[in-house]
């Protein structure tokens, strides 16, 4: 019988209490692949693909000396219009300003006297892993509050996954946005967070302002303004008391760049890019209220953002070149960029190492629907 074939921690009856989810759901989600079986890094662990119930997509259960729940990060929506969204969503008098940094979101708890790392798809990323370790003292903070989750952003310029610069910052670091419980998922309060960080020496992202709501929409339109100018992303918009889903807001900067990267591998990534960009755009350029000149230099940068990178891969494809981007890692050794890349495939990405030099490693993302269609447009296809 096929019953036999789900994984013993799934067939659990301590598992579908936790999550508060039937186990004839889960096994349901099980058999149509909503959850996964998920071994590696020295883990037994099941794996939520997508949300079932109130589990949201990314949750992690493990089996470890007791049955570990890492749940997924809730998905934050985003406001086109911030004057109307504020006055409807936060029905509180107040709402906080953080900023929201343009990096890789993870999650840091710890495992089995373990610090592991997990990607918002609920992987475990060996690099992550490695590196929130050496660049955060974590050993006392989980110590003292093991049953808690770091969700944080990693940036910087030796990020794999989104390079950015940050002055502040350099090569990687680490900024935490949220301090939530395992199992419940239920989020520390603005400022609580902030004490409890300042005091293990963890750094969280800039608190940008706690505003009354109606004033609040002038007041973020000038930050984002301003973060926008500096090369920056956004703003993340919270409940203090985080009793409410927060909200997100970017910068025309911010968004320009995401179309830049989307269009120079326009058949692997612009499709999911494009049209929620340039919704954006408009919203913000009505909100803010633009000058003729100001509405130009906007919809310039729009164009050249979409325009600029793809005719610079179509040129590349068809001087010989491959579609694809290099991303820098520090290593100790070949094995630990050989672990990466097959955590890599693992998310379904083409990768290959180039070279290992001076304890970096460069590693070659393909993207390959992209080099396949453009040489084949550039041979006479048809679209």
């Amino acid at each position: 019988m096929r019953e036999k074939n789900i994984p013993d921690l799934l067939a659990q009856e301590e598992v579908s209490q936790l999550l508060n989810v039937p186990s004839q759901r889960l096994e349901e989600a099980y058999w149509k692949g909503t959850v996964k079986n998920y071994q590696k890094h020295n883990l037994e662990a099941i794996q939520f693909r997508k949300g079932v119930g109130s589990v949201e997509a990314g949750t992690v259960v493990l089996m470890g000396e007791e049955i570990e729940v890492i749940r997924g990060f809730p998905k934050i929506r985003r406001t086109l219009l911030l004057k109307p969204a504020l006055e409807k969503h936060f029905t509180r008098k107040d709402v906080a300003v953080e900023e929201k940094m343009n990096g890789y979101n993870v999650r840091i708890a710890c495992i089995d006297h373990r610090i592991i790392a997990f990607t918002r798809g609920g992987y475990v990323c060996p690099y992550t892993t490695r590196k929130a370790n050496e660049i955060l003292d974590l050993d006392l903070f989980f110590q003292e509050n093991p049953d808690m989750v770091i969700c944080g952003e990693m940036v910087g310029t030796l990020n794999p996954y989104v390079s950015h610069y940050y002055p502040e910052v350099g090569k990687l670091g680490f900024r935490i946005f949220d301090l939530r419980e395992k199992i419940t998922n239920t989020p520390r309060t603005v400022m609580d967070k902030r004490e409890l960080l300042e005091e293990y020496g963890l750094e969280p992202v800039r608190l940008l302002g706690i505003f009354p709501v109606k004033e609040a929409p002038e007041k973020i339109l000038e930050i984002v303004r301003d973060l926008g100018y500096n090369d920056r992303e956004g703003v993340v918009m919270k409940d203090p008391m985080m009793q409410l889903e927060p909200l997100k807001y970017t910068s025309s900067q911010a968004q320009a760049s995401e179309l830049e990267y989307a269009l120079s591998y326009p058949f692997d990534l612009a499709r999911a890019f494009l049209f929620s960009r340039i919704i954006r755009e408009g919203f913000q350029a009505y909100e803010m209220d633009e000058t003729d000149d100001e509405l130009r230099e906007r919809a310039l940068r729009m164009g050249e953002s979409i325009i600029y990178p793809m005719l610079r891969t179509i040129k590349k494809v068809k001087e010989g070149e491959i579609a694809a981007e290099d991303l820098v890692i520090e290593v100790e050794n070949q094995e630990e960029a050989e672990e990466f890349i097959r955590h890599l495939r693992d998310l379904k990405v083409m990768a290959t190492l180039v070279e290992i030099k001076d304890k970096k490693a460069v590693i070659r993302r393909i993207h390959q629907s992209t080099n396949d269609k453009v040489n084949n447009y550039l041979q006479g296809g048809l679209y």
